[in-house]
C-alpha cells in the first residue's frame, strides 16, 4: 500500500451533513484519490477511495440504495 500526503489537503464538509453536528463527513479534493474522514475527529483515521469507487458509493446514497 502506498502512502499519500494529506497534510496540506483542504477538507470540505459533505452537503449531506446536518447543521446540528451529526453525520459530519468531510471529503478532500485535488488529489488522485478521495480521502474521507469524520469531521468530529479530524486527527482520527482517514479512509481513502479510488475515484470510481467513491462515485459509485455517492450514486448509491443519492439513489437510495444504501441506508442506515
Amino acid at each position: 500500500m502506498r502512502a499519500i500526503d494529506i497534510s496540506t489537503t483542504t477538507w470540505r464538509k459533505s452537503s449531506y451533513s446536518n447543521e446540528s453536528g451529526g453525520q459530519c463527513l468531510e471529503v478532500a479534493d485535488g488529489i488522485p484519490l478521495v480521502p474521507v474522514r469524520d469531521s468530529k475527529a479530524p486527527t482520527g483515521p482517514v479512509l481513502v477511495f479510488e475515484p470510481t469507487a467513491w462515485s459509485s458509493f455517492v450514486a448509491g446514497v443519492k439513489g437510495g440504495q444504501l441506508s442506515a
